[in-house]
Formats: structure tokens, C-alpha cells, sequence
């Protein structure tokens, strides 16, 4: 993947699909509405702060980079995105990818309860095949990238967490994580967007660790009370 795109940027790309596919009477959206979208506090984590300053300069970041257009037809400037004609997805990895942008790392099984409003899979096995797609995309060989290149592996698998049943996967338009499981070579540079979710992933690896050890503890402890 040789462009690496930052939170915010992400987080507006991901709120205009979003807005596309579930409330398409309101699109494309006016710069307010987009601002209301990216800090709504429902179905977004983390739940951001963002001012009309940060949302305008990361569309006319996306839009240089061709993945967004401003529409001038007009009296308020609206804004939508390319993001499905310039990577070729089909309509239930683009689902996928939304979710992941706007809700961070989630399992199959999250994934499929969060996706009913944008596409609807038949069972686990269909998201499944559908990110293991997107995890194996190869990279683009063409000599001169465009600006919005964003070929390669679009997802990422992480490691099993103790305890958990599923494995998480994170999309990777932040950058390359060190901790995913990688399905083919990929050598991105790392961005700071990715430092963090490294930095979260290990951390909730530990607490989970810790919790764990804990529960085992409190076990023992109550073996070795006295009985009344």
C-alpha cells in the first residue's frame, strides 16, 4: 500500500460511506453535515471531537488525493467519495471496510451484527471469505502509481487475544501493523496512526493477560479460606 491515510482522514472517508448507503436522500454531504457524521456518538469508536477546520482540510487532502470531489453545482458546497471506483470493491468489502474505519478492530462475528444497514451477509463464512479477499490483494506493479494508490492487502488479521473466541481484524489504510498476521509481504512505511493501534492492541493483549491472572488468583484465595 503506498498511501497512507491519517485518523481524521479516515474517519471523514468512512462517514461519508457511511452516509451513502444508509441515508442516501442526504447525499452528498455539506461540509456541517459530514462534521455532525464524523462526531456522531453512535457507531463510532473512539468517539471523536473534530472541528469544521480538521474535516475541511482532510477532504481537501482525500480530494487531492482523488478519493473525494467537491460538487460545485451547488448554493452549499457537498462532498463525496470515490473510494469504490478507485480500489474496484464490491459492495460487501466496501461494507467491511466502513465498519472497520469507523469502529476499529472487530471480529467476523461483530462484524456481521454491525453490517445489517450497509449489506447483508448470509452467515460468518461470507464475511470471512470477504475479508480473507480483501486481506490478499495483491499490489499494484504499474510503474506510475496514481495519487490514491492504495493497492495491496486492504485488511490485516490480529493475534487471537487470551481468552477470546475470535481474532480481530483491523484495516490497514492507517499504515501496516507489526502485530497483524501478515497473508502476504507488505512493507509500508509505519505511520503514526498505526503506531497507536499497535500501542492499543498490545495493551488490551496485557490487560486481558492481567485479568486472567487475576480471576486465577481470587480462585486460589478462595480455596484457601477456611470454611465457616
Amino acid at each position: 500500500m503506498m498511501m497512507v491515510l491519517d485518523p481524521v482522514q479516515i474517519r471523514v472517508l468512512g462517514s461519508l460511506i457511511e452516509k451513502e448507503i444508509t441515508t442516501p436522500e442526504s447525499y452528498p454531504m455539506s461540509l456541517n453535515a459530514l462534521v455532525n457524521a464524523c462526531n456522531q456518538r453512535s457507531s463510532r469508536d473512539p468517539v471523536l471531537e473534530l472541528t469544521e477546520d480538521e474535516v475541511r482540510q482532510a477532504l481537501n487532502e482525500l480530494e487531492e488525493r482523488e478519493i473525494v470531489r467537491m460538487l460545485h453545482d451547488a448554493r452549499v458546497p457537498k462532498f463525496e467519495h470515490r473510494f469504490r471506483t478507485v480500489l474496484n470493491l464490491r459492495r460487501d468489502e466496501t461494507a467491511l471496510l466502513c465498519l472497520l474505519m469507523l469502529r476499529g478492530p472487530q471480529t467476523p462475528g461483530e462484524l456481521r451484527g454491525r453490517s445489517e444497514r450497509l449489506y447483508t451477509f448470509d452467515d460468518i463464512s461470507s464475511v470471512q471469505s470477504t475479508l480473507e479477499r480483501l486481506a490478499s490483494r495483491e499490489a499494484s506493479n504499474e510503474e506510475h502509481a496514481s495519487k490514491a494508490d492504495l493497492s495491496g492487502p486492504l485488511v490485516a488479521l490480529l493475534p487471537r487475544q487470551p481468552g477470546a473466541r475470535e481474532s480481530r481484524y483491523m484495516h490497514l489504510l492507517a499504515g501496516s501493523s507489526d502485530l497483524a498476521l501478515p497473508h502476504s509481504e507488505n512493507s509500508s512505511p509505519r505511520s503514526e496512526a498505526a503506531s497507536q493501534i499497535d500501542r492499543i492492541a498490545r495493551l488490551e493483549s496485557q490487560l486481558a493477560s492481567l485479568m486472567e491472572a487475576l480471576a486465577a488468583l481470587e480462585s486460589r484465595v478462595a480455596e484457601l479460606e477456611p470454611k465457616a
